[in-house]
């Protein structure tokens, strides 16, 4: 079954990214090699419970980043908060035969 979500508005929350990973990627070609780094980075409003990720590349750090930064507001979703914790199923640990 799909869900359809509706899209969050960016401008509409107090946004803070943080950077996840960067990775350098090197590509061998017949010339050289080429070499440009790719970026994870995470957006989210801790008050609002709204978070999103989003990946950039490009040849230098700081356009990786503002790219990924881009595509993380893109992709914002609001998250269900018990307190601070993400409700989850949590089965017996005693129990032989069942697990997560």
């Amino acid at each position: 079954m799909v869900t359809i979500t509706k899209r969050l508005d960016a401008g509409s929350f107090n946004l803070k990214d943080q950077v996840v990973a960067i990775n350098r990627v090197t590509k061998v070609v017949k010339g050289g090699k080429n070499m440009s780094f790719a970026a994870l980075v995470v957006v989210g409003d801790p008050s609002a419970a709204v978070v999103g990720y989003g990946t950039g590349k490009a040849k230098e750090v700081p356009q990786a980043i503002r790219k990924g930064i881009e595509s993380a507001k893109k992709n914002l979703i609001k998250v269900n908060l018990t307190q601070s914790t993400i409700p989850h199923v949590s089965l017996d640990a005693t129990e032989p035969g069942k697990c997560c």
